[in-house]
């Protein structure tokens, strides 16, 4: 699998760098490549109301770029602004379920958001975990009911914070069963 990260506006590079790392260290027989050109954030996704982000249009930005590059089999959208959707206050990502477009937002990762302290590690394991996350989506997972999954739903940094950035034993076999049932079907 070839993953590209493709930062969406101002994202500081070193958590983007620090990210692709840690994705080629979950998946490891995977290429993971950070775009060198960012996208700008689309200024129609921005609802004026809510100050907010819509994750939609810009997961849909990310699908239009994900399209057009070929050579990639997922595109990662990161970007530092608040984001939500619909029926829901904020989110930390969306993906396609299944498909090639998956997105995260690093705002409410950062402990600053909370009225913490900086801490540049946090918002480092943080990112991992969601990416993890929503990748897991674009490979057809659903949200896991073991709160130490990736794939389990973070309503909160705490359930961010407790979960690992790997997939349980029941989701790791979900994806290698799709792999193993893609090959056959190419046979």
């Amino acid at each position: 699998m070839k993953i590209g990260i493709l930062r969406i506006g101002q994202v500081d590079s070193n958590i983007a760098e620090r990210l692709q790392e840690n994705l080629a260290a979950v998946f490891p027989d995977t290429t993971v490549t950070l775009i060198t050109k960012p996208m700008p954030v689309p200024k129609e996704a921005f609802n004026e109301t809510r100050q907010q982000h819509r994750s939609n249009i810009i997961l849909r930005k990310i699908h239009t770029y994900a399209e057009k590059k070929k050579t990639l089999d997922r595109v990662l959208g990161i970007v530092n602004v608040d984001i939500y959707a619909q029926e829901l206050n904020f989110v930390f990502g969306e993906a396609e379920y299944p498909g090639k477009a998956a997105l995260i937002s690093l705002w409410r990762l950062r402990p600053e958001f909370y009225g913490k302290a900086p801490n540049t590690e946090l918002p480092v394991e943080r990112s991992a975990k969601e990416a993890v996350h929503e990748i897991g989506h674009t490979l057809g997972l659903q949200h896991c009911s073991n709160p130490f999954c990736a794939m389990y739903f973070s309503n909160s940094t705490f359930e961010t914070d407790r979960k690992q950035s790997l997939f349980c034993s029941k989701c790791y076999l979900k994806i290698e069963r799709a792999e193993k049932d893609k090959v056959e079907s190419l046979e």
